[in-house]
């Protein structure tokens, strides 16, 4: 059993709807043991574009992270993500993995390297991340909070509003 953290994101059409399906589709292939509230970020490269809703989701299942990727890819597809498109209807990124035992899961292929290179770079990754998983270490860079409290994502976890108001997963 793989235990595998992603980010969720989306900045075109119905944010929350995009979110929701993301989680579902985690949901149909494994256990989704935590999701984060969303955040409203400012875009990543192009300022002209809309805003992102972000989360993280925690699943664990039986899949290996390649198959875990297809099935990021397989949700994205679902809401018409296409790969050229900016703004994104969905982001569904692989961020890291571990294995029953804890061992995080490392992987650097063509199609995967984990954990996902620029997620400690990410105040949108590991501050939703924080939220599910507060003593959650980034393999190869430390804990998420002291990531989070660096004065390199000082100005990017400034820009993040919570979105209380919203949610993603409907409860059981």
């Amino acid at each position: 059993m793989t235990q595998v953290v992603f980010s969720i994101g989306s900045n075109l059409g119905d944010r929350q709807s995009y979110l929701r399906g993301a989680v579902a589709g985690l949901a149909e292939v494994g256990e989704v043991q935590a999701v984060s509230g969303v955040y409203e970020t400012p875009p990543w490269g192009d300022p002209d574009q809309p805003s992102y809703y972000n989360a993280v989701v925690l699943v664990t299942g039986e899949l290996t992270v390649e198959r875990w990727l297809e099935e990021a890819m397989r949700i994205e597809q679902l809401a018409q993500r296409s790969r050229d498109q900016i703004p994104r209807t969905l982001d569904v990124d692989l961020i890291a993995a571990w294995e029953d035992d804890g061992t995080p899961i490392i992987r650097e292929t063509r199609e995967l390297t984990l954990p996902h290179p620029r997620a400690h770079l990410r105040a949108f990754v590991l501050r939703p991340w924080l939220e599910i998983q507060p003593y959650a270490k980034l393999p190869g860079h430390g804990w998420v909070n002291d990531l989070v409290l660096s004065e390199d994502l000082a100005d990017d976890v400034a820009a993040m509003t919570a979105l209380p108001h919203l949610q993603i997963q409907s409860t059981p």
